[in-house]
């Protein structure tokens, strides 16, 4: 019996540095390209998107915003500016109001801000006394307060410590030392670690400083 003869399989060629495949380059980087964006390509691309998950073609909002499509169409691509007036039929017609529409625009923006230790500024809030140093971490420069950071220190040798009573929520991180804490009629023992939060329009402030030295973080939160 003869044995079956085993055909060889040719064997595949290694591709060639002209046929490999060329690296995928990477994706832009579309969150802070948008940060980068004017006010008004950022508005446009609210309304587009805005329209789009509204199921609306052009025609169909520039008839419900009484604009022509091509007038819109340069709105959404960030060519024209659009009146207020504008604006708020357009965001009417998207099914939304004015302010959401520009806090969406907004938001996708995004923002930083780094202050370095010799930029705080020290501030000196009412009650403070000798041996009370109160350092803001971050300063808000828009049309309203949304919270203060404060690094704060506190010296034994101080006698009184003030009271506060502030809209908000306060919260208390401690870093060094310990102390008792006043809120409205109760006291807290605050140790390293601890974390305290409360709300700001009761009064409350340091009672007794047990150690010779605290420091610790105080951020209140304002309600938008």
């Amino acid at each position: 019996m003869t044995k079956p003869v085993r055909k060889s399989m040719p064997r595949r060629a290694k591709p060639s540095a002209s046929t490999r495949r060329a690296p995928v380059p990477a994706e832009p980087d579309v969150k802070g390209e948008q940060a980068n964006l004017p006010l008004e390509s950022r508005i446009g691309a609210a309304v587009k998107r805005r329209r789009l998950e509204a199921n609306l073609t052009l025609s169909d909002l520039s008839t419900g915003a009484g604009l022509s499509s091509a007038m819109l169409s340069r709105i959404e691509n960030g060519m024209a500016s659009a009146s207020l007036d504008a604006l708020e039929r357009i965001a009417a017609a998207v099914g939304v109001n004015l302010s959401e529409l520009f806090r969406e625009s907004e938001s996708r923006q995004g923002s930083a801000q780094l202050v370095k230790k010799a930029e705080q500024m020290e501030v000196v809030r009412v009650g403070t006394k000798y041996g009370h140093t109160y350092r803001l971490l971050s300063y808000d420069r828009g049309p309203r307060k949304l919270f203060e950071p404060f690094f704060i220190e506190l010296d034994k040798k101080s006698e009184t410590f003030p009271r506060f009573s502030h809209p908000g929520t306060e919260f208390i991180y401690m870093l060094q030392g310990r102390m008792e804490y006043r809120f409205g009629e109760q006291v807290y023992l605050i140790e390293p670690g601890d974390a305290f939060t409360f709300s700001g329009n009761v009064v409350h402030g340091p009672e007794k400083v047990l150690d010779e030295r605290v420091r610790f973080l105080a951020i209140i939160v304002y309600a938008e």
